[in-house]
């Protein structure tokens, strides 16, 4: 199913371009998903079990700095959580594409609870060691390999193509709602008891998805086709992203800003713990300040009703500057404050990336081409973690911080740029006043003869 360059390409954008339009009037809404049931008993378990996963983050974070005293040390462990996307995440698309998903997601779920059981049964008989905290993320690590891509196919047959962009949007705000509670509860309970009852709420937090899973109506998911047996499955996938530049290009970007600008874990406890000179309880209201901002990002995004390649670039830019600002922040309180910002545009950025990819996406095809969306996104980690916890133990968490959102700034800057010339565009700066005029906006080249298919899904 590979797609040449050339009049192809051209198809695929306008193509694209049609997908991401406005969808059914009747079906707007920021809640539209929910009126499917299943989606209902999919969202329900897994605001439970996210609540679970981001305590158990925090906890994470705060004990192997706790165990080791070092950035770089919490920098592998996140690395070694993500170091299996890097390696075998196209595997697990192809997994997702040939096989049931509700199925595989029944497994994913148990061996996630199992692993959490396991790190809280080490924590709290006090025998934990850094390697057994490294062990296990890395044991997470080869489950999400798989649960992520039949994850994110999986919207599609609870809720239908009309609804994607709709439920995409409410599985972020339902993931970054997790994080206000679970960062939160999970300072206090470091603080007072130690990491190991964050854990074992995370173990059995696996409990609630398991249920839901188990009470859904196969009557009532959308039928997708499942992909047969074969060989060169994984290289159709590929060649079919990099024929669509309405997929590779947001993907391109995707890429950059996963590995280097959501190094959240280790920027965070450094400026808890170097910068402001705070305990656990300071990390997780700046994690749930983030999730406020996340939150807000996600329900405007559920509202949209189309997905245009100008806000993401715009959304991926505004991020990576916040970032930056927040790096120079002469306060605490400035510093806090700027964790809404920048958690509102980088879940805006995520949310139009995600749902942008998926309805440009055969859905024959389409856990392959997560699967590849999810490797470069969080798969990048074990690149830039490490990395970047270096660069922030050497040079001081502003520094590390102000690397990570000049990086996402640049990137989004470049991609935008290569957009606006392939869509025949350039860029206008207006210095005259008033409501009719601009300041900057991009306009078509005198010298283009015909729009480009490519302005309509670049631009718009």
């Amino acid at each position: 199913m590979a797609n040449p360059a050339g009049a192809d390409t051209a198809a695929g954008a306008a193509e694209a371009s049609r997908v991401a339009g406005p969808p059914d009037p009747s079906r707007r809404g920021t809640f539209s998903s929910l009126r499917n049931r299943n989606y209902r008993l999919f969202a329900s378990g897994a605001l439970i079990s996210n609540t679970g996963t981001w305590m158990s983050r925090i906890a994470q974070d705060w004990l192997v700095l706790s165990l080791t005293g070092s950035s770089f040390a919490v920098g592998i462990t996140t690395a070694l959580q993500f170091l299996p996307m890097l390696l075998f995440g196209l595997y697990g698309g192809v997994i997702a594409d040939r096989y049931p998903k509700r199925r595989i997601l029944l497994g994913t779920q148990v061996t996630m609870g199992a692993l959490g059981l396991l790190l809280a049964a080490l924590t709290l008989s006090g025998s934990v060691q850094v390697w057994h905290v490294y062990a296990i993320a890395f044991g997470l690590g080869m489950v999400t390999v798989v649960d992520n891509p039949t994850r994110q196919a999986f919207v599609v047959e609870m809720v239908g193509p009309a609804d994607v962009r709709n439920a995409v949007s409410l599985n972020s705000a339902n993931f970054q709602s997790a994080r206000l509670i679970g960062p939160a509860v999970a300072g206090v309970l470091i603080t007072a008891v130690g990491s190991g009852w964050a854990f074992l709420f995370n173990g059995l937090s696996f409990l609630a998805p398991l249920t839901g899973l188990l009470l859904m109506r196969d009557s009532d998911l959308y039928a997708v086709p499942t992909a047969p047996r074969g060989k060169g499955q994984l290289r159709e996938g590929l060649r079919y992203v990099a024929g669509r530049p309405e997929l590779i290009w947001p993907i391109v970007l995707v890429g950059f800003i996963g590995t280097f600008a959501y190094n959240f874990p280790i920027w965070l406890t450094a400026f808890a713990d170097h910068v402001f000179h705070g305990d656990a309880g300071m990390y997780g209201l700046f994690n749930s300040v983030l999730a406020v901002g996340s939150v807000i990002g996600a329900l405007l995004a559920a509202r949209r009703g189309s997905t245009r390649l100008r806000l993401l670039v715009g959304a991926a830019f505004a991020f990576g500057a916040l970032e930056m600002v927040a790096a120079l922040a002469p306060t605490y309180w400035v510093f806090l404050v700027l964790m809404l910002p920048i958690g509102m545009f980088g879940l805006t950025f995520n949310t139009t990336a995600n749902a942008s990819v998926q309805l440009a996406t055969d859905p024959a095809m389409r856990g392959r081409v997560m699967s590849l969306f999810m490797m470069v996104f969080v798969g990048g980690t074990p690149l830039g973690g490490p990395l970047v916890g270096w660069v922030t133990d050497q040079f001081g968490a502003r520094i590390g911080f102000l690397s990570g959102g000049l990086v996402a700034a640049l990137a989004a800057l470049s991609v935008g740029l290569f957009l606006a010339r392939l869509g025949g565009l350039r860029l206008k700066i207006d210095l005259h006043r008033g409501k009719d005029h601009k300041l900057i906006e991009l306009v078509p080249k005198e010298s283009a003869q015909q729009p480009q298919p490519w302005s309509t899904a670049s631009a718009s």
